[in-house]
């Protein structure tokens, strides 16, 4: 029954429907993988196993049965989740429990999925790397002297070990899908609003309406592809969330799709694997009829420099009412953001009115120039993951520091696309090495899809903590 916690969600579904596995055996199987691994991992904020049994007992006596019924999964803790602690991975949050859901995760529960627990996350999400003083730091399970990425890697390791089939994450800069590359599974950051985002902490407010979306993370395309279908859907009480029915076009319609691909940004260098994963997935969409040309639009690091004025200096701003007086209590993780926000200087009223019209002044160019290639195929990261700590590599020649490595994400906030990412390669140490298919606002299925084509050449791969 071990070997069942691996398989995608979509095998451990059909299990469950034909009766080779019941509710209960497949929640256990779970249970006894998560009390055998989680204490070297530390991926949980919240778990218990009992609380787990109950549920089990409800699932396997109900007389109606979701598209997700009985299919184990995890919540970042970010996520309100109903009696279950979201604390954002800080000591000033230590024992917030919600009272009421997410309308995600209430629409998970609807879809019959067993919630196993709330996955750790840096404090207050600010960070590409999960640690804090709360519940300290989650291991790779790749290498367990290396991260699983931020702000979503406890959900990342979780769904990478096995722990979880699939889950719940989110990202303003990469963070469903920074913690995917680095832990060699898949996952969605959805048009803002396309998966509903009411119930995350802190609200996406303000620039995060555009910057942040609630994601789904899990092993396969095909899963991830599930779970859109379960939550995407008009919230119609979310301000972002927009009436745009599902759609599921065919390999046929896909084609039709010009891919533009691009190795690096002519700025920041990328690892020789990183390029050997774009050139890898790109040869596999022409094997598959895509039509895959080399098209970088000029606009990236524009885009970047504006993600950085809303997510670090906007951010830093958002955060300052409630941390101030407490910072002896805050985490050395989220200093080194604020110290990163103070390096920039403070931001003015005018810069900031400047800073969003040109945004959506950018954002209209880049779709300008995306018409001849909609989708886009690019690295995830400059670098695999990394041991815990490590600010700086050396990458052909050159030192890239933190956020310059994790720009490859940050455009895709900024322009609020929809990016997939899906595990291809591997690093000369053998970590993961995932690519990222970014595609224009509101073609989250496109993404999907073509995504779908990569994963179905490459595939999951456990990592070696099994």
């Amino acid at each position: 029954m071990s070997e069942i916690t691996l398989a995608s969600a979509v095998r451990q579904l059909e299990l469950l429907r034909s009766g080779a596995v019941s509710v209960t055996e497949l929640a256990e199987a779970h249970v006894a993988r998560i009390e055998r691994l989680n204490p070297r991992l530390n991926v949980f904020a919240d778990f218990d196993a009992e609380r787990v049994r109950e549920q089990v007992r409800v699932l396997e006596t109900a007389t109606e049965r979701g598209a997700l019924h009985g299919l184990p999964v995890t919540v970042k803790s970010s996520i309100a989740t109903a009696g279950y602690r979201c604390e954002i991975g800080s000591l000033l949050d230590q024992g917030e429990v919600p009272r009421e859901d997410a309308e995600v995760v209430a629409r998970l529960r609807a879809a019959g999925a067993l919630i196993l627990g709330t996955t750790n996350c840096p404090e207050f999400l600010m960070a590409y790397e999960t640690t804090n003083l709360l519940h300290g730091r989650t291991s790779n399970p790749w290498d367990m002297e290396r991260t699983p990425g931020g702000s979503s890697g406890g959900e990342s390791a979780a769904i990478a070990a096995g722990l979880s089939a699939a889950g719940l994450g989110s990202d303003s800069g990469g963070s469903v899908r920074v913690p995917a590359h680095f832990t060699g599974i898949c996952a969605l950051k959805p048009t803002p609003g396309r998966v509903p985002g009411r119930g995350h902490l802190p609200p996406c407010v303000g620039p995060f309406s555009i910057l942040g979306a609630i994601g789904p993370m899990a092993r396969t395309m095909e899963d991830v592809e599930l779970l859109f279908h379960v939550l995407s859907g008009q919230d119609v009480c979310d301000p972002v969330s927009a009436p745009v029915e599902l759609r599921q076009p065919s390999v046929e319609d896909l084609r039709k799709y010009a891919i533009g691909y691009f190795e690096d940004d002519g700025i920041v260098p990328v690892t020789q694997e990183t390029r050997a994963a774009v050139q890898a997935a790109a040869q596999a969409l022409r094997d598959a009829g895509f039509r895959v040309e080399p098209f970088r639009p000029h606009t990236l690091e524009r885009l970047r420099k504006l993600w950085n004025v809303f997510f670090v200096q906007c951010g830093a701003m958002f955060y300052e009412p409630a941390i101030r007086g407490k910072r002896e209590r805050l985490s050395p993780i989220f200093t080194e953001f604020l110290s990163m926000a103070e390096a920039a200087g403070p931001l003015t009223a005018t810069e900031l009115l400047n800073a969003w019209a040109e945004l959506d002044l950018l954002r209209a160019k880049t779709l300008e120039a995306m018409r001849e290639f909609p989708v886009l195929l690019c690295p995830v990261a400059s670098v695999p993951a990394w041991r815990h700590g490590e600010r700086l590599w050396d990458v052909e020649g050159e030192t890239v520091a933190y956020l310059d490595a994790m720009r490859y994400t940050q455009w895709f906030n900024a322009l609020a696309c929809p990016a997939a990412v899906v595990p291809v390669g591997r690093s000369a140490e053998g970590l993961p090495i995932g690519v990222q298919i970014a595609a224009r606002p509101f073609e989250d299925e496109v993404a999907l899809g073509i995504a779908g084509v990569v994963d179905r050449e490459f595939g999951f791969r456990p990592p070696p903590l099994v």
